[in-house]
C-alpha cells in the first residue's frame, strides 16, 4: 500500500450521511444556510439526459446554496450522450460523445456552441472514447480514441479552434479512456483494457489488458507503463490529490465473470510516479464511477452501484469512510482544495464537506446526469 508522511487528518466529529428522502424544503434550507454564514454559488459544467424523447444536453448548472435551488444557466442539445467535459482557459468548454463517439463540440462561456466536429470524414477513422483534455495553454485538445478496424487505442491532438486532428499517437493499449496531464506536462492515459465490438459492447473479457501509461505529448513517445496483478480490474478514471506532494488516484471497475468476485474487488489504485498499487478497500462493490480529490490528501469515490460516496485518505486504516448514501451517485467535483465534494445523483446535487453541513438540492426539472462534471470559476 502506498503511504506518505502527512499531518494527521482531523476527521469531522460526525460524518454526515446524505439521504435524498430527507432533503429540507427550499425555505428551510435557505434559513439554515443564512444561519451557517457564507454559502457559495457553484457553477458546474455538466451533461444530462432529459427523460422521454427530449434527448441529451450539455450546459452549465448553478447551485445557489443560500437560496436552496439549482438553475440551468445554459444548455445545448447534443446528438447523443455526452461523457467527458472540460473547461477552457477562455471561459468556454469542450464536450465529447460517449464511446463509440462521433462528435466533439466547443462552446463559449455563455454555453453557445462555436464549433461542432464529426469524425466520420477523418482518415484514419477513429471513434471517441468519451474524454477530452485541453493543453495548459488551451491551444490543443487531447482526445482518447479507438481504431474500429483493429481496436487499438489512440490519442489525437486537435486544434482547439477547429477541432481538427493535427497529430495522433498510440496509447500502447486498448480502450483508452481518461487522459490527464502530469505536473511536468506529460500525459497520463488510462487504458481500460477491454475489447469492444463496433457498438461499444464489451467482449472477450478473458483477454483484458488494462494499463496506465505516460506519454510525451509532443512526440507520442511511451515514457512508462504500469499494470495491476489482476487484469480484470479496468483502469478508468484519474484524479490528482490535493496538496504539495500529490498522488494520482486511479478509479477501477471490476470486470470479473463471477458476481462475487466483482463485488469484492478493490476500486482504487494509487500511482506515485514510480509504482501503481491497489488499495485494499471494502464497501465499494467493485465499481468506482468517478474519483476526485478529497480531504487529507485523499480521494472521494462514487460507488455508483451501491449508492455511496466513499472517502479514502492515507491514514484510513479501515479502508473507505462512507460520507454519503444516494441514489445513483456518480459525477464528482472537488471544491475548496479537496476539503469538500459535489456529487451528482439521480434526485439532485449533494455536497459533503469536512467543515460544513451536508446538504442536497433537487434538480430544477426531470434530468438524468451523466458520469462527470466540472466545477467552474465563479461568474
Amino acid at each position: 500500500m502506498i503511504r506518505r508522511h502527512l499531518t494527521r487528518v482531523v476527521l469531522p466529529t460526525l460524518l454526515p450521511t446524505l439521504c435524498p428522502i430527507l432533503v429540507p424544503p427550499a425555505a428551510k434550507a435557505a434559513a439554515e444556510a443564512r444561519a451557517d454564514g457564507d454559502e457559495p454559488v457553484h457553477r458546474l459544467l455538466a451533461a444530462w439526459r432529459v427523460p422521454g424523447s427530449q434527448g441529451d444536453r450539455v450546459g452549465i448548472l448553478e447551485a445557489d446554496w443560500a437560496a436552496g435551488r439549482i438553475r440551468i444557466a445554459a444548455e445545448q442539445p447534443v446528438p447523443g450522450r455526452a461523457h467527458g467535459l472540460q473547461a477552457l482557459p477562455d471561459g468556454g468548454f469542450v464536450a465529447v460523445a460517449n464511446r463509440p463517439g462521433r462528435w466533439l463540440l466547443r462552446a463559449d462561456a455563455q454555453g453557445r456552441v462555436q464549433r461542432r466536429h464529426e469524425v466520420d470524414a477523418e482518415r484514419p477513422l477513429r471513434t471517441f472514447n468519451g474524454h477530452v483534455q485541453p493543453a495548459a495553454d488551451g491551444r490543443w485538445l487531447f482526445t482518447t480514441e479507438t481504431d474500429p478496424a483493429d481496436g487499438s487505442g489512440w490519442v489525437s491532438v486537435r486544434d482547439a479552434r477547429t477541432l481538427a486532428r493535427v497529430a495522433q499517437f498510440s496509447t500502447a493499449g486498448i480502450d483508452p479512456h481518461q487522459v490527464l496531464p502530469a505536473a511536468d506536462g506529460q500525459l497520463l492515459v488510462a487504458n481500460g483494457g477491454m475489447a469492444r465490438d463496433a457498438a461499444g459492447r464489451k467482449i472477450e473479457g478473458h483477454r483484458m489488458a488494462p494499463s496506465l501509461v505516460r506519454l510525451d505529448p509532443a512526440t507520442g513517445t511511451l515514457l512508462g507503463r504500469w499494470t495491476l496483478a489482476d487484469p480484470r480490474l479496468s483502469i478508468r478514471h484519474l484524479a490528482w490529490s490535493a496538496g504539495a506532494d500529490p498522488l494520482l488516484g486511479v478509479a477501477l471497475q471490476a470486470e470479473h465473470d463471477d458476481a462475487g468476485d466483482r463485488q469484492a474487488a478493490p476500486v482504487l489504485a494509487l500511482w506515485d510516479g514510480q509504482s501503481l498499487q491497489v488499495q485494499r478497500t471494502a464497501l465499494a462493490g467493485g465499481y468506482a464511477g468517478d474519483v476526485a480529490a478529497g480531504p487529507g490528501g485523499g480521494f472521494v469515490i462514487s460507488a455508483q452501484k451501491l449508492g455511496r460516496g466513499l472517502w479514502w485518505h492515507p491514514q484510513a486504516d479501515e479502508g473507505l469512510v462512507r460520507v454519503a448514501e444516494l441514489t445513483e451517485p456518480c459525477a464528482l467535483a472537488a471544491w475548496q482544495g479537496g476539503r469538500g465534494v459535489l456529487i451528482a445523483a439521480a434526485r439532485g446535487m449533494a455536497r459533503w464537506h469536512v467543515a460544513r453541513p451536508a446538504r442536497m438540492l433537487a434538480w430544477p426539472q426531470p434530468m438524468v446526469p451523466d458520469n462527470h462534471w466540472v466545477l467552474l470559476p465563479p461568474a
